[in-house]
């Protein structure tokens, strides 16, 4: 069992506030939970993936709005799960407790 994190990235893959702020986040968390493993995973796509998803499955505008955060998240998982299926290693780069990397200020983000 382990806690999967989505890091936010940019088209390009670079890091911004968002990505340090989930980091933090990430690695705050994996002190409180520790032995259990918490791994970070790259959420590029989740979000449009899962509004493609609900479009589809005919929920409109506002619907989509209201649910899309739980549909990202079981993107992520799905994704996170098919990699580690492919390649046989856990998906994502793991967390350690204490592990600080970027910069900046902020509180808390959310997982998803």
């Amino acid at each position: 069992m382990e806690i999967l994190v989505g890091l936010p990235r940019s088209l390009s893959g670079r890091e911004g506030a968002a990505a340090v702020t989930a980091r933090r986040f990430a690695t705050d968390l994996a002190g409180r939970v520790a032995p259990l493993p918490v791994r970070l995973v790259d959420e590029r796509f989740t979000t449009s993936t899962a509004h493609d998803a609900l479009r589809a499955a005919g929920h409109d505008s506002r619907a989509r709005r209201q649910t899309v955060d739980a549909a990202a998240a079981a993107v992520l998982l799905e994704a996170a799960l098919e990699s580690e299926r492919r390649t046989g290693d856990a998906a994502g780069e793991l967390v350690s407790p204490g592990q600080r990397r970027g910069g900046g200020s902020g509180s808390a983000g959310t997982a998803k």
